[in-house]
């Protein structure tokens, strides 16, 4: 869907005072990318669209091309057509009172929709569900670092100071309230942000590690939304982070001795007249949420090269850390992948647990969403649900999640399932760009090859 230019006069007419407007759009690897423009410049893109290069949405990390994708040289490096998507112009304010954003999404110059933009992807898994006449509920939950802008003395990270007292925070503290306080004025923003840009963030509590925190995005009967919210909540708290000279991380294992930072999806399912087909009196859910997980759950090595899209995302993966490690589920337990939560019957849902918080929310949802279909369209059984420790029984049984990015990328360009669900072509370029970044991350040398290997090799 496109956003009416009624939506942008109407916007216009209420803030006469905002002169400047980011676009932008996210790649495969959910970086963030546009332009600034000026208030006249906004209505044409309600009217024709902006016209950007195909290959932005195929570039690496860093932003550099990935020829071989083929859509640099040999595509002519064509534009496509990027159009606003409804309900996201909004006001910017860690930017100025005078800046605004506005979301697009990529159209090849037929009107089709771009099969490599991750809106689209998600778009397309929505449609199997729709077709059936079921509707996903999901909720966004990230966990992210609040750090100091310097390093250290020798180049370490450290947690960001506090506000009253100008110390960095020390020991774990998870749900403490003074840690919360102590950056009153940054959530006091962050919450005021979220309001004026409609997204619907919910409490804070200070997370398993100094300077780490969680948020959660309130359940949407529109996962589509949802995953705007995620993208756009991202980058105010990034925003309203420096504003107050400071830093919001979202990489997925900042210290390798303190806890990842994790984005966990809750999902369930709802009938045409919004019926959780998910509610059950039995702790363990419906059939139906029984048979979700054992999609997910069957296919949780597929999808982890979309879940820790990175190298550093395969360092949160740790025995007794809060990370999962195996294809366990279970009622009412953080030690699995897949937990069915504790609360009313009606409220019945699963909570997936694997993915990064560095990893793109239109994806995420997108894998895990095609997952859980295919878990209910074949319905598959999960076996028995984990009692105790999830940890314990991945080892025992071995079913255990891929340890390392090259098997992850590799077990999702074999998956015939995702295939279907998130498309041949978009398989096939989202492994070339990981492939890419794998080169080009691997043939770096860092202090650490001199630190193992320059007096002991």
């Amino acid at each position: 869907m496109v956003a009416d230019i009624a939506e942008a006069e109407t916007f216009l007419a209420a803030h006469p005072h905002i002169n400047y407007f980011e676009i932008l759009f996210t790649s495969m690897t959910g970086v963030p990318r546009g332009k600034r423009l000026r208030r006249h410049e906004l209505l044409p893109i309600y009217k024709y669209g902006r016209f950007l290069p195909g290959s932005v949405l195929v570039v690496d990390t860093l932003g550099a091309d990935c020829e071989d994708t083929g859509l640099v040289w040999e595509d002519g490096d064509a534009d496509r057509v990027c159009r606003p998507v409804p309900g996201t112009l909004v006001p910017a304010p860690w930017l100025g009172d005078d800046v605004g954003q506005v979301m697009l999404s990529m159209y090849e110059l037929d009107g089709t929709p771009n099969d490599l933009d991750p809106r689209h992807v998600l778009q397309r898994v929505l449609e199997r569900y729709e077709a059936d006449g079921l509707t996903p509920v999901v909720a966004c939950e990230l966990e992210y670092y609040l750090i100091d802008l310097e390093r250290g003395p020798e180049g370490q990270l450290r947690p960001a100071a506090t506000f009253n007292t100008g110390q960095s925070p020390k020991g774990t503290q998870v749900y403490g309230l003074p840690e919360i306080e102590q950056h009153g004025a940054f959530f006091r923003d962050l919450w005021e942000t979220a309001d004026a840009q409609n997204i619907p963030l919910e409490g804070a509590i200070s997370e398993f590690a100094p300077g780490q925190v969680e948020l959660t995005l309130s359940h949407k009967p529109d996962a589509l939304r949802a995953a705007d919210d995620a993208v756009m909540y991202k980058r105010l708290a990034k925003g309203v982070a420096l504003s107050h000279g400071i830093e919001a991380t979202f990489m997925a294992k900042p210290w390798a001795d303190r806890a990842g930072s994790g984005f966990h999806v809750h999902i369930s399912v709802a009938d045409k007249d919004g019926n959780n087909l998910c509610a059950s009196d039995d702790p363990q859910g419906s059939d139906m949420l029984k048979q979700m997980i054992g999609g997910m759950k069957a296919h949780l090595a597929d999808v982890m090269g979309i879940l820790a899209p990175n190298a550093n995302s395969f360092k949160r993966f740790k025995a007794n850390s809060y990370a999962p490690v195996g294809l366990t589920w279970g009622v009412n337990n953080r030690t699995v992948s897949l937990r069915v939560t504790a609360g009313p019957a009606h409220t019945r849902h699963v909570e997936h647990r694997v993915a990064g918080a560095d990893a793109n929310p239109y994806l995420v949802l997108a894998a895990i969403l095609a997952a859980a279909h295919h878990g209910i369209a074949q319905k598959i059984d999960p076996g028995p649900a984990v009692v105790g420790n999830g940890y314990a029984a991945a080892a025992e049984s071995g079913a255990i999640l891929p340890t390392n990015w090259f098997a992850a990328v590799d077990y999702l360009s074999n998956s015939k399932v995702l295939r279907d669900y998130l498309g041949e072509r978009f398989v096939d370029m989202y492994v070339s760009v990981k492939r890419t970044e794998q080169a080009r991350f691997y043939e770096e040398v860092t202090e650490l090859d001199y630190d193992w290997y320059l007096r002991n090799a």
